[in-house]
Parts: C-alpha cells; structure tokens; sequence
C-alpha cells in the first residue's frame, strides 16, 4: 500500500512539473550548475593539490635538501680584490656532514652547471648535473638504458656522462646516443645511459612548476649527468655578473648537498642537528635547508583548506538555485489553490498536500543533481584534455554535492509544502 501511494504521488509530480516544462527546467538549472561547480571546483583543486604533493614527494621525505643562497649585500666576504665574492656550500661541508652527522644513510653533493651541448651539426642548451654515483639514492632519476655513473668515473674524472630521455631526442633525434659523444665546453663526453627526464632542480623549483622541462617551456631542453671530479677539474667555480656598470665575480663550489636519513622520525630531529654544524661552518647565511617532509604535511594541511574554501565557494550556487526552487514552488502553491482546497474536500490530509508539493520539489533537485554530476565529470576531462592541467574527480565530491543538492530539494521545499498544506480548504475552493 505504501509503495502505491510513493508511485502515485511520484506519478502526480511528474504530470505537474511536466505541465510546465520550461519553468520547471529552467529551476532545475539552478541545482544542475550548482552541483556541477561544486564538482568541477573540487576536482581542479584536488588534482592541483596532488601535482604539489607529488612534485615534494620527489625530493625524498626522508631527505634534507641544503641550498646555496646569496647572503644579503654586505655580508659577504671579500679578498683583497673587493669584487671577488665566495660564498655557498663547499665540498668540505659535504665532507663534514657525511663524517660528523649520525645516522645518516648517504651525502650527495651536487654542482650545476649552465652550458650548451654539441652533436654533429645539432646542438641545445643543457644543465649539467655534476654529482657522484650515488646520485640515484635521493632523485627520483631511473635509468632507461646503460648505466649511471660509477666510482671509476668519479676516482679518474672519466669524461663520461649520463643524459635524460629529452636530451636523447633533442639532440640525437633517431640516432643511438649509447656509445655516442657529444661536445661540452671543448671536451667530448662519452655518453654511457639514458635515465628518465625527472626534476633534479631545487625545491625551490619543484614547489613553483616543477622540473623546467621542454614540453613545459623552458630553454633548457634536459639535464646530463657528469662525475663531480670532472667538472670540478674543467669547469670553472666562478661566474661574473654586471650591475651598475660594475663587475663582480661570484665563486661558488656546490649549488645542493642532499642527505638522506634512516627513517621519516630521525628528518626534524637531523634537521636541528645540521643546522647548528652548519651555522658554526658559516659565518654568514648563505644556506637554506629545505625539509620536504615538512613541506608535504603543510601541503595536505593546505589541500584541505583549498578544498574547503573550493567547495564553500560552489554551495553558494546551490544555495541560490535552492532559493529558485522556493521561490517556483511558492509560485506554483499560489496557483494551485483552488486545487488544494479540492484535494482536502475530498479527504486528503495535510501530510499528503505536504509530501505532494515536497515530492515535487525532490523530483527536480534530484534530476538537477544527476545531470549535475554528469556536466560535472565532463568539465575536468575537458580542462585536463584542452589545458593540460591534472583534475582528480573524487567519490567524496560526487556524494558531497549530490547530497547538498537533496538537502536543499528538502530544506527549500518543505516551506512552500507546509504552506500549501496550513490553507483553509474553504477559502482555498472560493479562490479564482
């Protein structure tokens, strides 16, 4: 009996809503772009959430990034040529580390270099990562084919070097590069593996766009991987800048040590610890040490925060196509007066004018919600496909606003319901 008076009253809001189809639709807008933003919002914050998070977790959580940073001018340290400034990390302060700091499970200086590559009558600009074997134990870098550097390279400063995927088809186009030599700063460079164009920049960088790669716009096309010793011995520490009319030239051994540690618990306590080695190393601050471990946690706090702020801002435009519901359904009380006032005549309730006019309103925040969540689900896929940017579309936002859409259908109907059901059946059936 009751699943034939839920059919029967769901029949009679199909044939009243169906007689008035273009109100009826346009209401349901409302509720269809409401869900729909909520949805899209959500999705573009997720996936944008995501890449940031992916793109810290590729520095290591059990890694400590230390940075070369230019100390404030006046704080440098000048010889007696007063336009020679030394500043940075240097290999003694990787030696220091790698025999003072306990528990620590490797120490990787790194250099780069800015220079351009040669192969035959081709040739890109590169950034040379000048660094040692063990390289691979704290960048995410995998090896497509060959091999890495190894401690015979770095003990006889080899020329040989390792480059990403980019560079093999930026600069060898369909050749083999496996055995190949390409020319940097007048010396010819074996090269011995392929890795994967991962991000070996600074945190810095990864935090901002990631790894500046070709496909994302940079001049750089890739990176190529040479033994620290070889660098050190032909390329030079120093690199002039002009301002002002003036020449200074800056002398700078490492751009980035990395250390790795046993255990996430062993990052902040290690943290402290390093600093205070470094802070008695350097008498000024030309470091920074980057904990990507923090910087991961502050990342989910923020997602949760964008992701409300995200969702609060697209509610709004549910709760308006819920006032647009109430404002139809008031309308729609006003002209069905005369038949209400029939309906409680014949014998009907109050409940059951209540649960007709709300059965209405649920029919259309329930068919707004649906095709919502369809438009929703299509706008990420479109960004991601047009615009290249990661959207995530999540079970939790799809539940979310299908069940905002639903509370509203009840929030906003049951006034007008409530209404039509309170009216005097006489003065109802005098109505015109």
């Amino acid at each position: 009996m009751f699943w034939f008076g839920l059919r029967k009253t769901i029949k009679l809001g199909l044939k009243s809503l169906w007689m008035h189809r273009l109100r009826s639709t346009l209401t349901m807008l409302g509720i269809v772009f409401g869900v729909c933003s909520v949805i899209a919002m959500l999705a573009i914050g997720e996936g944008a959430s995501r890449e940031a998070q992916a793109a810290i977790a590729r520095l290591g959580s059990t890694n400590l990034i230390i940075e070369t940073v230019k100390p404030p001018e006046g704080k440098t340290d000048t010889g007696d040529i007063q336009t020679v400034v030394k500043y940075g990390l240097t290999y003694a302060d990787a030696e220091s580390i790698h025999n003072i700091m306990p528990n620590i499970e490797v120490t990787v200086p790194v250099r780069e270099i800015d220079q351009e590559a040669r192969y035959l009558n081709r040739k890109v600009a590169i950034k040379i990562i000048a660094t040692i074997p063990w390289y691979t134990e704290i960048s995410p870098v995998r090896l497509i084919c060959g091999r890495f550097l190894s401690s015979t390279d770095l003990h006889h400063q080899l020329t040989v070097c390792v480059i990403d995927d980019d560079v093999a088809r930026k600069l060898f186009a369909f050749d083999d590069p496996l055995g190949q030599h390409i020319r940097i700063f007048g010396n010819f460079y074996h090269v011995v593996g392929i890795v994967t164009p991962s991000a070996p920049t600074s945190a810095k960088d990864n935090l901002a766009d990631q790894a500046p790669t070709p496909s994302g716009g940079s001049s750089v096309a890739g990176y190529v991987y040479v033994p620290l010793t070889s660098a050190k011995a032909r390329f030079t520490e120093l690199a002039a800048t002009f301002s002002g009319g003036s020449e200074t030239i800056e002398r700078v051994e490492l751009q980035k040590i990395v250390v790795k540690v046993g255990s996430d618990k062993l990052v902040l306590p290690m943290h402290e610890i390093l600093d205070t080695l470094l802070s008695r190393l350097h008498k000024k601050q030309d470091y920074q040490i980057v904990v990507p471990l923090e910087l991961l946690r502050e990342a989910a706090r923020t997602r949760r925060i964008f992701s409300i702020v995200l969702g609060s801002i697209a509610a709004i435009s549910l709760l308006v196509g819920g006032i647009g519901i109430m404002n139809i359904m008031l309308a729609t009380v006003s002209e069905r007066t005369r038949e209400i006032g029939i309906r409680r005549a014949l014998g009907a309730r109050k409940r059951d004018i209540i649960v007709q006019f709300l059965s209405e309103t649920l029919l259309l925040t329930v068919a707004g919600g649906v095709f919502g969540i369809i438009l929703g689900c299509f706008i990420p896929v479109a960004v991601t496909y047009f615009v290249h940017m990661p959207t995530v579309i999540t079970s939790g936002s799809l539940i979310l606003s299908f069940g905002i859409s639903a509370a509203i259908g009840i929030t906003f109907g049951l006034y007008p319901a409530y209404r039509a059901a309170n009216m005097d059946p006489i003065e109802s059936l005098r109505h015109e």
